[in-house]
């Protein structure tokens, strides 16, 4: 294989790292082992997605477990230590003959592992106790690298060029669908990936989220302030067929993903003038965000800024309408986001963990008007060693086409 072909490999300094941090994670949690099976977090610490497995074990050099494809795993990664398997079933094999012994304690993903497959892995590991990794994991994954800051800035200019295109190519007359497939077709045209990673089982990572005029107004079972009528009853989230017209707000809800990372990042939008109600409201959710982004620093409580969210909003007078209607408020107003487009941490209410240098997070003050319209903003922004800065570089405003 030509490794001209791979463009990205994650620098062997970034994965050590990770990988030593993980191991400090460990020793903390008093955790012997981890076996890693869902793909991000593989990629994250191996810098590969082949069909693999990773085993991490506190006092020795982590195994990559490959069935395949080989080839690509070796130019991938840096991981010293590859084993190729037929199958699953030769993992424990393949540890006592490295290491001489099987852990008695080993961590794992209790979040995405499936209950069949943790079943197996038991007695795969019959004398093992398996325990949840995921804390360890997100504990890695929340803090950003400065390789990773880059590649998240690097996915923000290619947000922005498609924030840009739709502003030149919206048009009244088309649907909702239609738009954002011509969209799609420019953002891979640019590096995006054409899907979004999803932790969540229940999750759906779809980039055309766009809300025109009454479809921003309707509710609907998506976990978020604004939900869009979707294709279908059994795609019942984001664009769907009702033709865009002038005069109305258009809320695009755009997430972008390049070489892994992912940009979250939403913009009103108007074919000629929009009304006042809704302008007023788009201004405010701007003010509401750009509040939030100078009172983000380490330190602060996560809970306090989403409260702080709220009570900015009710004194604009859109209690009613913020994060939801009445009986479906969004319990957040802002998520991690990397190399899954929701991560930890949550700027959500209640949370008492405080932030960190090297979070990043994506900002969602957004407004519901039923069966009117939906007004917000969604920017991503980044904690730094004193404050915070916008990681996003498409513009906080409104766009009149």
């Amino acid at each position: 294989m030509n490794p001209d072909l791979l463009l990205d490999i994650t620098p062997e300094f970034e994965i050590l790292s990770r990988i030593n941090i993980l191991k400090r994670h460990m020793k903390g949690a008093g955790l012997q082992a981890l076996f890693l099976t869902h793909k991000p977090d593989i990629y994250y610490f191996s810098g590969t997605a082949q069909d693999c497995y990773l085993y991490v074990c506190l006092d020795q050099d982590p195994l990559l477990f490959v069935k395949r494809y080989l080839p690509r795993a070796r130019l991938e990664t840096c991981i010293k230590d590859i084993i190729p398997v037929q199958s699953v079933k030769e993992i424990p094999h393949g540890i006592r003959a490295a290491h001489q012994r099987l852990p008695s304690t080993m961590g794992i993903a209790f979040d995405v592992v499936p209950v069949r497959d943790f079943q197996f892995y038991q007695k795969l590991f019959k004398n093992t106790s398996f325990l949840d990794g995921t804390p360890l994991i997100e504990g890695c994954r929340q803090i950003k690298s400065v390789y990773e800051i880059g590649q998240m800035e690097a996915a923000g200019r290619v947000s922005k060029k498609i924030f840009d295109f739709m502003a030149g190519k919206l048009s009244p007359g088309m649907t909702e669908m239609e738009f954002c497939g011509y969209v799609e077709a420019f953002a891979r045209r640019h590096g995006h990936s054409g899907k979004l990673q999803m932790r969540h089982y229940r999750s759906e990572g779809f980039s055309f989220h766009l809300m025109s005029g009454r479809t921003g107004g309707l509710a609907g079972a998506l976990d978020s302030p604004v939900c869009g009528t979707g294709t279908c009853t059994a795609y019942p989230f984001g664009a769907g067929p009702k033709l865009i017209r002038e005069n109305e707000p258009i809320l695009i809800d755009f997430g972008t993903m390049v070489k892994g990372y992912h940009m979250d990042e939403s913009r009103m939008f108007v074919l000629g003038a929009m009304e006042p109600s809704a302008k007023e409201a788009s201004l405010a959710s701007m003010e509401i965000l750009n509040q939030l982004q100078e009172a983000m620093k380490p330190d602060v409580v996560m809970g306090e800024l989403f409260d702080t969210s709220v009570k900015m909003a009710a004194k604009m007078g859109y209690e009613q309408e913020y994060l939801g209607l009445p009986s479906l408020k969004s319990r957040f107003v802002g998520h991690g986001i990397g190399l899954e487009l929701v991560e930890h941490p949550v700027l959500a209410r209640g949370r008492s963990a405080r932030l960190q240098p090297g979070m990043v997070l994506a900002v969602e003050p957004k407004f519901i008007f039923k069966n009117r319209f939906a007004a917000g903003i969604e920017s991503v922004i980044l904690i730094t060693e004193t404050g915070s800065r916008f990681l996003s570089q498409t513009e906080n405003r409104v766009f009149s086409c």
